[in-house]
């Protein structure tokens, strides 16, 4: 089992194991030969060795944080790191609440379609362009149909005329294989 430790895929993951887990470098982590120090009011207090900053953070009760440790030399600011990863996480939250997930549906038709399928396949392809995602539509040609493809394409560029007033389309027809795609997308509200 020791040996198994000393794997180099093992040893190389707990690296990235361990560096994944640190966000920041804090107080005593940081051992730099010196540092541009940034006060907790934003002010430049120059710079400095580590331990003399990590005087100045002491003297108000506050944390010494390596904010740019590519910078040279790496920049370091006094503030209170709790507090700071509290408000991280916040935002972090706040903006994975806002993203919306846009989906691809599809829609399915033969090139011989009838009138009442295509205005039914019409129809939900505009109600998922209102709920704000993209649509496939697809024409599957069979057998001898593959020698008119034409009627596809036909078939394809009336579909998106016909959803001209929701959405665009993203994507012409296009031949691939027995399949011809068109991709709309939703028009952008104003």
């Amino acid at each position: 089992m020791r040996g198994c430790l000393r794997h180099p895929r093992f040893v190389f993951f707990r690296r990235c194991f361990i560096i994944s887990k640190l966000d920041h470098q804090i107080n005593e982590e940081i051992r730099d030969k010196e540092v541009r120090v940034i006060g907790s009011d934003g002010e430049q207090l120059g710079i400095m060795a580590p331990a003399a900053a990590l005087k100045l953070a002491e003297e108000k009760d506050l944390d010494l944080v390596k904010i740019a440790p590519k910078a040279a030399p790496p920049v370091c600011r006094i503030m209170d790191y709790g507090k700071f990863r509290f408000e991280q996480k916040k935002k972090e939250q706040e903006a994975r609440k806002n993203q919306r997930v846009v989906e691809i549906k599809e829609v399915r038709m033969s090139p011989n379609i009838d009138t009442n399928d295509f205005n039914v396949k019409l129809r939900s392809a505009v109600k998922f362009l209102k709920e704000g995602n993209r649509v496939k539509v697809t024409v599957r040609f069979r057998g001898r149909e593959m020698a008119h493809t034409s009627l596809g394409e036909d078939l394809l560029v009336k579909f998106g005329e016909q959803c001209g007033e929701v959405g665009t389309v993203e994507k012409a027809p296009k031949l691939d294989g027995r399949h011809m795609m068109m991709f709309l997308s939703p028009k952008v509200a104003k």
